[in-house]
């Protein structure tokens, strides 16, 4: 299972708390350190739509100028925009054998990941 996030992140260090706390194993990869690629982006919206993606009520976003943020109406501009600035992505994503997770859900990490 693989996690992606920022370390920093409270919503990441929440959901990373609660797989320890369950002693789920998981690989994280950092955002900030390593980014994210178009096919790993493509391959997550097989699943959920760029908009679940794209965090629209993130501080990211919100410091978008108008322009920037009316740039970004389908999955090729979502795209460029997460890969340029993948603080924007809603976090954390987790890539479970249940499928993809968006999120701090607990509900949905108790359903998908146990």
């Amino acid at each position: 299972m693989k996690v992606y996030g920022i370390k920093n992140c409270n919503t990441v260090k929440k959901a990373l708390d609660w797989l320890s706390t369950h002693g789920i194993a998981y690989e994280f990869q950092d955002f900030k350190k390593v980014g994210v690629s178009e096919s790993t982006l493509k391959s997550w919206e097989k699943e959920v739509s760029w908009e679940t993606l794209v965090n629209k009520k993130g501080t990211t976003w919100k410091s978008l100028s108008n322009e920037e943020k009316e740039a970004v109406v389908d999955e090729k501009t979502a795209n460029k925009l997460m890969q340029a600035k993948t603080s924007v992505i809603k976090r954390p994503v987790i890539e479970s054998p249940k499928g993809l997770i968006v999120g701090f859900d607990e509900h949905a990490y108790e359903t998908k990941l146990k």
